[in-house]
């Protein structure tokens, strides 16, 4: 009886449908997050009777035929990419990414990833960095005795100075996009690297080659529907019962066969 090992793998991909929903759910407020989807198929089929095989009482072919399911699988587990909403901080260190793009940031084995979370700092050498201590390219570093830090829509980087009226240009922080940006992959802390499927990075001035813009004083927040994601927390969990009810009818309708006699 296939329909036991059909139910198992309706529960397992109602189970990893939810495992994906409280992911997002507990990332409702991580900055920068984009929502993730659990994709599935169908599992590959028995051909009992291939349709258009002929029949062989009068030379007919059969419409149909019989082809049995045997069971669903995980497709894949993609972010779904969009635009948050942006929350007002007034950090000068905090910038939203206002449209494609991410920031690249050097990792500590020397790699480089890639992020969207725009809530910078300091290091104490003046270094801008991400919340982690991660070296935000190109390298700028702020002087000690700067008054005050801008950062314009393109990404350049001006400091004030109290013996100074005009300001000082320190750099210009770049964005970085990708063919596919759904194939990066996730290491966490809001961080991602490059792979075969993402395609090279594709660096830029913000603004320009279809870039976004940064917004100083800003923090994109996450992409997170509390209501949908509980509206598909309950649409699994029903998966989840009437598949267990199979295996339930299953196991019954095994039980009355050993019982023949």
């Amino acid at each position: 009886m296939k329909a036991l090992q059909i139910a198992a793998s309706g529960m397992s991909a109602q189970q990893m449908r939810v495992d994906v929903v409280s992911n997002n759910l507990a990332n409702m407020s991580t900055t920068g997050y984009n929502a993730r989807r659990a994709d599935f198929a169908d599992l590959h089929y028995q051909q009992l009777a291939r349709p258009g095989t002929v029949n062989a009482t009068d030379g007919t072919m059969l419409p149909t035929g019989v082809q049995m399911g045997m069971g669903v699988r995980a497709a894949s587990v993609s972010t779904v990419l969009a635009q948050g909403s942006l929350a007002a901080t007034g950090g000068d260190l905090d910038v939203a990414v206002e449209g494609a793009g991410y920031l690249e940031v050097t990792l500590p084995n020397g790699g480089v990833g890639y992020t969207r979370d725009g809530a910078l700092k300091r290091s104490g050498d003046g270094l801008i960095v991400t919340a982690d201590g991660h070296e935000v390219a190109p390298g700028i570093t702020i002087p000690n005795d700067a008054r005050s830090l801008s950062i314009n829509a393109e990404g350049e980087v001006y400091v004030y100075f109290a013996d100074q009226v005009q300001p000082q240009l320190l750099g210009q922080l770049s964005l970085v996009n990708f063919t596919n940006a759904k194939g990066l992959e996730a290491i966490g802390s809001n961080l991602f690297l490059e792979t075969a499927a993402s395609g090279a990075p594709l660096q830029g001035v913000p603004g320009e080659d279809g870039l976004g813009t940064l917004r100083q004083g800003y923090l994109e927040e996450s992409t997170v529907d509390a209501v949908r994601e509980v509206t598909e927390l309950i649409k699994a969990q029903r998966g989840y019962e009437l598949n267990s009810k199979v295996i339930t009818a299953a196991d019954q309708m095994l039980a009355a066969t050993a019982q023949v006699k």
